[in-house]
C-alpha cells in the first residue's frame, strides 16, 4: 500500500527534490543532506540536525538533516540520502521526493518522565523501542533515553517491560523443537572466546544450538568479530535456517537476522558512549535470545576485582534477576558464576583470539589451557539440558567431544556452512612489549586496562590489533621480561596504545600471589 504523502507543513504537499545517493556510513542512523542555498531548505525553516520525512509513492522514511555547502556533495535542487538510509528508502538516483517536517516522537514525553525519576510501564516501553526501530529518534534522543535509564534505574519489572518491548520490535525464529540451546557470557573479560568452542561441541553432540551473537561494544572483540575472521557472520534468516537444520548449530551476527533490532539500533550508540547498564544489559540479552528461539540458556557471569561485575553479592542479585525475567518469558534458564581475575586466553582482539580457539579445537599442546578448560565447563552445563544426560556427566563428554576431534570437525562444517573466509589477516606488523620493572610474581591483571590498550591498538576495527599476554596470574617473572605484546596496523594507533601502557600496564608484580578459591565452582 502507497505510503501516504505528508502534510506536516501548514497542510500543504511537502516540496519536491532529486533524489540523490551519498556515500556516507553514518552506522544505523538516517541521515539526509540538504544545501544551504536550497529553496526547500530556506523556505521550510529547516535547521540542521532535526528531523526531517522524506517520501514518495511507496516509500518513506525519517532521517536526521544535515546541511552542506559543497555543490559537489549536494545541490540545491537534491536531497542526499547516506548509505543506511538509501538503501532503507529504496528509492533510485534522480527521482523525485517529498520533503516535510517530520512529527517529534510522542514517546519522548516517556523518556523525559524516566529522567525524571519516574517509573515506566510495558506500553511506554513499547512506544519507545517502537518509535526507534522507525527511525524517530535520533542517537541524541536515544542516548537520552540509554543515560536516563542507566541513571535512574530500572527496576525488575522495568527490565522485564524493556525486554518484553524489545523482543517485540523484530521477527522470532521458531525452530519447532523442544530443546534450542544457547549461552551467553555478560562480557567484561578480555579474550574468553568460550562460545566459539562450546558451539561446535554442543552442535556435536546433536543439540541444536543456533549461536546469534553482538559485535564489540566496549570490548576489543565480540564473538561475531572473531568468528568472522574464519567464515560470513551475516547470514539472511533462510540461509541461517537451512545450515542450522542441517548442521544443528551457526555462529553468526545476530544482526541481518532482525531479531530484537532495536537492541542493534541502541548497541550503536551505547559503543561510542561506553554505556552498558545492568538494565539495558538484561533486556538485551534475553530479547535477543527469545528472539533467536532460545528455550534453555546458560549466562556466565564472571566476578572479579576488574569485572563488569566486582563483587559476590552483585552477582547473585544479577543473577536472580536474569531469573526472575526469564521465568517470566518462559526460558529455561541457568547461571553459573565464573572466575573473573583475568582474561581468559592469551589473545585479545579478533586475530589473536582465533588462534586461541583453533589451537583449543586441534588439541594443540600449546593452547590455553584456562580458555580450554571454561570452555568444557560451560559446554558441560549445556549438555545437561539434554534429559539424557545425567547430572554431572556433561564435562565428560564435553571433554571427549573435543579430544576425539569430533568439535574440530563440527568447526570447520560450520566454517564452510557460513562461508570460509579467503582473506588472511596476520597480526599486526607494528608491534611492541611491555616489561615486568621488578622480580616477582604476577599478583593482578586489570582486564578493564588491557582491554583500552587492545582498543587504542586499533581491535576489533583493526582485526590484526591487540594484545598477546605472555604471562597470567601466578606465573614467576623477572625484571626487564616481557609481560605482554601489543600489535597494531596504523602507526597512530600503535602511538596511543604505547603511551597508555607507559602510563599504566595493567599488570601488578608482587612478592607472592594468593590464589584463593575460583568463582568457577559456584552457580
Amino acid at each position: 500500500m502507497p505510503a501516504p504523502e505528508s502534510t506536516a507543513n501548514n497542510g500543504q504537499p511537502p516540496a519536491h527534490l532529486s533524489l540523490k545517493r551519498v556515500a556516507i556510513d553514518t552506522y544505523r542512523e538516517n541521515v539526509a543532506y540538504l544545501h544551504r542555498d536550497c529553496a526547500v531548505y530556506r523556505a521550510e525553516g529547516f535547521q540542521a540536525l532535526s528531523k526531517i520525512e522524506i517520501t514518495n509513492h511507496g516509500h518513506r522514511i525519517l532521517a536526521v538533516l544535515n546541511v552542506v555547502d559543497d555543490t559537489s556533495l549536494v545541490g540545491p535542487g537534491q536531497l542526499g540520502l547516506a548509505e543506511q538510509a538509501f538503501a532503507q528508502f529504496g528509492g533510485q538516483d534522480g527521482e523525485q521526493v517529498h520533503v516535510a517536517h517530520a512529527e517529534p516522537p510522542e514517546s519522548m514525553d516517556a523518556v523525559r518522565r524516566k529522567m525524571g525519576g519516574e517509573r515506566l510501564g510495558l506500553e511506554d516501553f513499547q512506544s519507545i523501542t517502537r518509535d526507534i526501530v522507525d527511525n524517530r529518534y535520533s542517537k541524541t534522543e536515544m542516548a537520552a533515553f540509554l543515560v536516563a535509564s542507566g541513571q535512574t534505574g530500572l527496576d525488575r519489572d522495568e527490565i522485564l517491560y524493556l525486554t518484553q518491548a524489545m523482543l517485540d520490535s523484530g521477527d522470532r525464529l521458531d525452530w519447532d523443537e523442544p530443546l534450542v540451546a544457547d549461552k551467553h557470557c555478560i562480557g567484561g573479560i578480555p579474550g574468553n572466546r568460550t562460545s566459539m568452542l562450546v558451539v561446535p561441541i554442543v552442535a556435536a553432540h546433536g543439540m541444536l544450538i543456533p549461536k546469534t551473537s553482538s559485535r564489540a561494544i566496549t570490548s576489543p572483540a565480540g564473538t561475531a568479530d572473531t568468528m568472522e575472521m574464519l567464515a560470513h557472520v551475516e547470514l539472511s534468516p533462510d540461509r541461517l535456517h537451512e545450515m542450522v537444520r542441517k548442521h544443528r548449530g551457526c555462529l553468526a551476527w545476530g544482526g541481518t537476522a532482525r531479531l530484537a533490532p532495536v537492541d542493534d539500533i541502541l548497541i550503536a550508540v551505547e559503543r561510542p558512549l561506553g554505556i552498558d547498564s545492568q538494565g539495558q544489559m538484561v533486556a538485551s540479552i534475553l530479547s535477543k535470545k527469545l528472539a533467536a528461539g532460545s528455550t534453555h540458556l546458560l549466562i556466565d557471569i564472571p566476578v572479579g576485582p576488574t569485572a563488569k561485575v566486582r563483587q559476590m553479592t552483585q552477582a547473585l542479585a544479577l543473577r536472580k534477576l536474569f531469573e526472575y525475567v526469564g521465568d517470566r518469558l518462559g526460558l529455561h534458564l541457568e547461571v553459573v558464576i565464573t572466575d573473573g581475575r583475568q582474561p581468559v586466553g592469551r589473545g585479545i582482539g579478533p586475530v589473536l583470539e582465533v588462534r586461541d580457539v583453533m589451537q583449543v579445537l586441534e588439541n594443540d599442546p600449546n593452547a590455553p589451557a584456562d580458555l580450554r578448560q571454561k570452555a568444557l565447563h560451560l559446554a558441560g552445563r549445556i549438555l545437561e539440558f539434554d534429559p539424557d544426560v545425567r547430572g554431572g556427566h556433561g564435562y565428560a563428554i564435553a571433554r571427549d567431544i573435543l579430544e576425539s576431534g569430533r568439535a574440530l570437525t563440527k568447526m570447520n562444517a560450520l566454517i564452510e556452512a557460513q562461508g570460509r573466509q579467503t582473506a588472511q589477516h596476520p597480526p599486526g606488523a607494528l608491534q611492541f612489549e611491555v616489561c615486568a620493572e621488578r622480580t616477582g610474581v604476577v599478583a593482578a591483571i586489570d582486564n578493564f586496562q588491557i582491554a583500552r590498550i587492545a582498543r587504542l591498538a586499533g581491535a576489533p576495527m583493526g582485526k590484526g590489533a591487540g594484545v598477546d599476554l605472555l604471562k597470567k596470574l601466578g606465573d614467576p617473572v623477572s625484571a626487564g621480561a616481557a609481560l605482554y605484546r601489543v600489535h597494531a596496523e596504523v602507526r597512530a594507533d600503535f602511538d596511543f596504545a604505547h603511551h597508555l601502557s607507559q602510563r599504566a600496564s595493567g599488570y601488578r608484580i608482587e612478592d607472592s600471589y594468593d590464589a584463593g578459591l575460583p568463582f568457577a565452582a559456584e552457580s
